[in-house]
C-alpha cells in the first residue's frame, strides 16, 4: 500500500512538472511572439521614416527648377536629411532613448519640410508642375504611412507589456528576464505629432 502511495504522489508529482514545463514554455513562446511583434512594428516605423527622408531629394530637385528659390532653405533641408538619415541608421532597437531621438530629428525634417512647402506657395508656377503635385501625393501617403506604424509600433508595446505585467505571466517573465517596453508618448501640449502640411 505505502508502495502505491508513492507511486501515486510520484505521478502527480510528474504530471505537476509536465503541466509547469509546458505552461512556462507556451508562457515564453507568447513572450517571444509579443517582443518580435514589437521590433517589426519599430522596424515599420522606421521604413515609413526612410521613405519621408528619401523624399527629400526629389522635393530638393523639384525646387531647384525654380531659378530664384532659395537656395538657404534648401540646404537646410539637405543638412536636416543627413542629420535624420544618421540617427534612422543609429536607432535599429526599439528603445525609449532611440525612439526619442528618432522622434526628434524627425521633428526637424518635418519642420525644415514645411518652411519648404510654406515658401513654395509664393512660386504659383512651381506648385502646379505635375512633379511637384506627384511629390505632394507621395508625402500625403508616407505621412499617412507614418501615423499608421506609430500606431501599430504602440499597440505591440501595450500587448507586450501587459503579458509582462498580468499575473501568471509576469512570473515566467520575470524568470526569463523579459521587461516592459515605452511607446511613443508625446510630450504635453504636444497632443499631435509633427506632420508635413500642405
Amino acid at each position: 500500500m505505502d508502495s502505491s502511495r508513492t507511486r501515486k504522489y510520484g505521478i502527480a508529482l510528474v504530471l505537476i512538472l509536465v503541466v509547469l514545463v509546458s505552461y512556462l514554455g507556451i508562457t515564453y513562446n507568447g513572450l517571444v511572439k509579443s517582443d518580435e511583434s514589437v521590433k517589426k512594428n519599430w522596424s515599420d516605423l522606421q521604413s515609413a521614416y526612410q521613405r519621408r527622408i528619401d523624399l527629400i531629394p526629389s522635393l530638393v530637385s523639384v525646387v531647384k527648377g525654380s531659378s530664384n528659390f532659395e537656395q538657404q532653405t534648401l540646404e537646410g533641408l539637405i543638412e536636416v536629411r543627413a542629420k535624420a538619415q544618421q540617427t534612422t541608421l543609429n536607432s535599429n532597437v526599439a528603445s525609449i532613448q532611440n525612439y526619442k531621438a528618432q522622434e526628434n530629428s524627425q521633428a526637424e525634417v518635418v519642420q525644415t519640410f514645411n518652411k519648404v512647402i510654406a515658401r513654395i506657395e509664393s512660386y504659383p508656377d512651381l506648385k502646379s508642375t505635375k512633379s511637384y503635385l506627384y511629390l505632394q501625393t507621395q508625402l500625403e501617403g508616407t505621412e499617412r504611412r507614418i501615423k499608421v506604424s506609430r500606431n501599430d509600433f504602440n499597440s505591440s508595446v501595450a500587448e507586450y507589456n501587459k503579458k509582462v505585467r498580468q499575473f501568471p505571466s509576469n512570473l515566467a517573465a520575470k524568470i526569463f528576464g523579459f521587461k516592459g517596453k515605452e511607446g511613443f508618448t508625446s510630450d504635453a501640449g504636444s497632443e499631435n505629432p509633427p506632420e508635413v502640411k500642405f
